[in-house]
């Protein structure tokens, strides 16, 4: 090698040099920032809802605002139900809740299309604190899992699940008009849930774990099923959410035993757990008991367990925030590093893995 050529070289390798220097500096600094960011919020949100029953909300600019200094990342979805206003049922009074009224509630795809362009419409730095969820299909219909593809594919980049949506849930099921009530053995529910784990979308489901006013100490209805069903589909991460209690679904004295099933087999260990919604937080923090059972199983499964708030279209921060508050106890009775895992990390590992996946999907199956 002459002279001018190694002279070229060494100028080529101290360039690589001082780039892999700074490069270094960057990453670092990114690190620090990322840290400074992670401390300056209090939770992720595994569980938000956007818009209500009669498809009203909050503009998300306004949200972001509540947001600020409180959640630092949001799993963002409407609610894939319409309730009905039937002048012959209700009169002038329009129903907002499907508690409100004896008319039907049906399915309502539009609201896909309503989160991703309230989603689009953000900053770049805003959008990367929201992973919108894919909700308005009929679990009860063989052709969802195609409306789920034909959603990615129309706006590719933005929605990095599916869900909330739910089989089996009090007071609602059974009002759905058209198509039967869904059930956890429908052909129509496994060929969702395969191409979530093909395309590598979170799943959230919602299935009570029994019946409304099951009488103490009887067999759960649905809990089987539910296995049954988790069973078949390993390669797709579920989250359960509300762990299965509703309104007046209260947890059964089992409940602990039933989780820890889950837990501790490897064949659920695609299974999570979100405590979303104040009547669960009602019953894990009455009374000092209870606190201490739930932080005890958090404690033995760290990894397994997400914070959301399941608030609907808050209208300010308090309304936001009154969930969080109400788990004041637990936060209290978790270590740090349990606590920090239920609140932050186990969103992020989950949320920042199916953002990978589902981009990677959108690439190699473009519309």
């Amino acid at each position: 090698m002459d002279r001018l050529k190694l002279k070229n070289l060494v100028g080529r390798l101290k360039h690589v040099e001082l780039l892999c220097v700074l490069l270094t500096v960057f990453t670092s600094q990114i690190v620090v920032v990322h840290a400074q960011e992670k401390n300056s919020y209090l939770f992720n949100d595994s569980h938000f809802h956007l818009t209500n029953y009669v498809q009203e909300g909050i503009d998300i600019h306004d949200f972001v605002k509540i947001m600020d200094g409180k959640a630092g990342r949001v799993a963002l979805f409407g609610i894939p139900l319409q309730q009905q206003w039937s002048f012959r049922v209700d009169g002038e009074h329009a129903p907002t809740y499907y508690l409100n009224s004896d008319a039907p509630l049906y399915y309502y795809s539009f609201t896909d299309a309503y989160i991703a362009m309230a989603f689009k419409s953000l900053s770049k730095e805003d959008q990367a604190r929201f992973d919108p969820m894919i909700t308005g299909f009929n679990p009860t219909d063989m052709y969802a899992a195609d409306h789920i593809r034909r959603v990615l594919q129309t706006f590719p980049g933005v929605f990095t699940g599916i869900g909330e949506f739910s089989i089996h849930k009090e007071f609602v099921s059974s009002k759905i008009a058209g198509g039967g009530v869904a059930s956890l053995q429908d052909p129509a529910l496994d060929r969702i849930l395969d191409f979530a784990g093909e395309v590598g979308l979170v799943v959230i489901l919602h299935n009570d774990v029994d019946t409304p006013f099951a009488k103490e100490g009887a067999p759960t209805v649905y809990f089987d099923y539910l296995k049954d069903l988790f069973r078949r589909h390993p390669k797709t991460t579920i989250i359960w959410a509300h762990i299965g209690v509703g309104r007046i679904v209260r947890p059964i004295k089992a409940q602990g035993a039933l989780v820890e099933q889950l837990l501790t087999d490897p064949a659920f260990n695609h299974i999570y757990f979100d405590i979303s919604w104040n009547e669960v937080a009602k019953y894990a923090v009455a009374t000092p008991e209870s606190t201490k059972a739930v932080a005890d199983i958090m404690k033995r499964y760290p990894d397994r367990f997400l914070f959301g708030t399941d608030e609907v279209a808050p209208p300010d921060r308090d309304a936001y925030m009154r969930v969080y508050n109400q788990y004041g106890p637990l936060w209290k009775a978790l270590d740090a590093n349990t606590s920090e895992k239920v609140r932050k990390t186990n969103y992020e590992r989950l949320f920042d893995a199916a953002r990978i996946k589902v981009r990677a999907w959108e690439k190699a199956h473009p519309k």
